[in-house]
Order: C-alpha cells, then structure tokens, then sequence
C-alpha cells in the first residue's frame, strides 16, 4: 500500500494548491468528479416485483435509489444500492428498503437488475426486518473469496447492525444482529448501523484482513465504535474497564463534523495505519458557518494498524461535500454525499455515495 501515500505525494508537489480537502498526505485521493457529472442510478417506476410481506406486486425503487455498497466480480463492479418505493408521504424512513445491483464493466455504464437481490421475506430474520426493510451496505471479499455484506435491519423500532454472507452475490445466508449473542444481548436493542470492515488491497482487491488475530470494523452515528470478530458473523463491540462502549471517533465542535460522525465504506489498513473514510454532519452554531445544517459531507480519520482504537490524525476538512444539483434535492434537502462503497477497479478507486437519499453518485481517484 506504500504507493498510495507516494502516488498521492507526487500528485500534491506537482501542482500549487492540493484539492481542497485533501490537506493531509496519508489520505485516500484525490477522487475527482468527472466532467458533467450526473447521478449513475435513479428512481424508475419500469421495475416490480412480487413482494413477500404484502403479498402484492410493488415499484420497489420508485422512490429512491441511494447509499451504495460496492465489489469486484469477474472484472465486473456490483453495486448494491439501497432502494425505496413511492408509499406517499416523502418521510425518511417510512418506506421499505430493499437492495438492487447494477453492474458495470468499464466503470462508466451501469446495468441494474430488474429485481431486488436482497430484500426482507418470510426467513429467520422476519422480526427485524418487517416492514422498513434492510438498509445501507457495505460488501468486503474474504482471501477464501466469500462476500460478507453488513447492512441494517429496519423493523421501526430499532435499527440494528446486521451481517449475511454469500459465494457469488446472488445467493445469501442472513446471520442476523452482529451483536445478538454478545453478552446475552445486551446491545441487542440499541440503536446500530454502518459497519466498515478494515480491508487491505491484495491483488488488485480490498480483502477482509485481521490485525492480532482478529477482524475489525467501524461502525456506528453519532459516534463511531469499534468491534471485533473471529469469523466475521458473531461480534464484540469494544468496551472499558467499566464495560461501556468507548467511541473512537466523535463530532468536533468547530469542525465540519460538529453534529454527528458515522462509518463510512469499508476502512484500508494502508503503510500509514488504518484510514477511515467516514460521513459527517454539520451543526452551523457550533461547527462550520459555511456549510448548512444537517448537510452531510465526507471525512478521513487515521488509526494505528496495530491498535486500532488508537486515532493518530483526521482531516480537518471534508474531502467531499455536495455540490451538484442532484447532490442537494430529493428526500434529504439538506444535501448529502453519504460515502458507503470503495472500490479498485483497473487501477481506479471508485468512491460510490448516496445523494439526498435520492440517487447514486461516484467520484474516482485516478493512479
């Protein structure tokens, strides 16, 4: 991973004034919008499916199309992407989610499927999942070549942290809560969500790898928190002496992320430590002046490779942060540009988001 930071390093000393955002050399980047950028995905009213829990046959991305996961396959990138039906009212988490794929091989064109390859139905998982669906994915590849997907499992009344496991995308073993049978459940009805694994690119990929022995991920809003695993499946969140969860990344009053930090795609264990990519929102009383309320932009924190828990450094400024139009109108007025999917595809990173809880966007770091 050393030619990350040094690749980065010649980009920045061969011109005057480095991206915005990018003020830090350990940093992922620079991704770069493309010229006339538009959303890659879109709410359609062109696709249905028989849906299991109502029985009846539904526009299930009508709505919107957004927050991302990413993976290679066969030199193909999937794209998993969060989908909502038209239900009435535009209330943000009123809908029922469910995941689609679209498929590309050159980066630029995308091919979705007509159905939803991941969706709540009559299985183990009914009680957490019925009705407001699975939400929000990210997708990590073992080194044996299984797809581990984290997402979360909307029943409204708790968002909860979820895991499932596949051998090619299509087919997938729900394992339920990541924390079920931690201490007996005790964080079992919390509130949790957004879980980054750490990775590190072998071959041209972003693997799962352990560090002492054991996987780790991020994960967490408003704070991000840390857990650990033996098998990717059963979790232990990470706690003190008094057994409470420690935050290993808070919002920062007089920052861009005064108001909430949370897990973005999964983390790259790179030759400067671990960094995460995370979303952040802004509070203009106490935060950035500039930036509206509630809008949501992109950060980068670095933590030790053998500690995990340990921040060395973050960036004090987003390194992404809407600004088109379709970046800043849909469900989430605001403005968002929810980081949630990584990718290295033919010597590209592919950084995939979510927009205004409306539609996919993604920006590429060219080597």
């Amino acid at each position: 991973m050393k030619k990350i930071a040094f690749f980065f390093l010649l980009v920045c000393t061969s011109c005057t004034n480095p991206p915005e955002g990018y003020e830090k050399p350990w940093m992922l980047g620079p991704f770069e919008r493309e010229v006339n950028q538009t959303a890659i995905i879109e709410p359609t009213d062109a696709t249905s499916f028989q849906d299991p829990m109502s029985g009846r046959l539904v526009n299930w991305e009508s709505m919107a199309t957004f927050n991302p996961a990413a993976i290679v396959k066969d030199d193909k990138i999937h794209v998993f992407y969060r989908a909502e039906e038209k239900l009435g009212e535009k209330e943000i988490g009123g809908h029922t989610s469910r995941l689609g794929v679209a498929i590309s091989q050159d980066g630029v064109n995308y091919t979705r499927e007509s159905e939803p390859v991941f969706f709540p139905q009559e299985d183990k998982q009914k009680y957490y999942e019925w009705t407001g669906g699975t939400e929000d994915p990210r997708l990590v590849e073992t080194e044996d070549g299984t797809y581990v997907l984290t997402y979360t499992q909307w029943n409204r009344e708790y968002p909860r942290l979820a895991v499932a496991t596949s051998e090619d995308l299509k087919n997938w073993k729900k394992h339920g809560p990541v924390f079920k049978n931690w201490k007996s459940g005790k964080y079992l009805n919390m509130e949790t969500k957004s879980g980054a694994l750490v990775t590190k690119e072998i071959n041209g990929k972003l693997v799962a790898t352990k560090i002492n022995g054991k996987y780790w991920m991020y994960y967490g809003v408003p704070h991000i928190w840390l857990a650990s695993s033996e098998d990717l499946i059963n979790w232990e969140p990470l706690e003190n002496h008094e057994e409470n969860l420690v935050p290993v990344l808070s919002p920062r009053a007089g920052y861009f992320d005064s108001w909430l930090v949370e897990a973005g795609p999964p983390a790259v264990l790179t030759d400067d430590g671990i960094v995460v990519l995370y979303n952040a929102g802004n509070s203009q009383s106490i935060g950035v002046g500039n930036l509206p309320n509630r809008m949501y932009t992109g950060g980068q924190a670095l933590f030790d490779p053998l500690e995990p828990w340990k921040l060395l450094d973050r960036s004090t400024k987003p390194f992404i942060k809407p600004e088109k139009d379709f970046e800043k109108s849909g469900q989430y007025v605001d403005g968002t540009t929810f980081v949630e999917g990584l990718v290295l595809f033919q010597e590209r990173w592919y950084l995939y988001y979510g927009t205004a809880d409306s539609k996919v966007g993604v920006v590429i770091w060219k080597k």
